[in-house]
């Protein structure tokens, strides 16, 4: 019977802890984020050139280059 009194001491003190670094979080805002990471994540292909799209214009070049010379 001891044993669940110790048990449930430690729990309560673990919840707490959590609790505590919880509010901390909150009060420093780590949880104000306008915009999420989430959603930037799925712009990144629009912002960015794709490989196939760049090797594509790097040969493009290089065949313009070699028809000038």
């Amino acid at each position: 019977m001891s044993a669940i009194f110790i048990l449930i001491g430690v729990s309560l003190v673990v919840a707490s802890g959590f609790l505590v670094a919880f509010i901390r979080a909150v009060k420093s805002g780590q949880f104000e984020d306008e915009y999420t990471p989430s959603v930037r994540m799925l712009f990144d292909d629009e912002l960015t050139p794709r490989k196939e799209n760049t090797l594509l214009q790097k040969e493009n070049k290089k065949e313009k280059t070699s028809t000038n010379v």
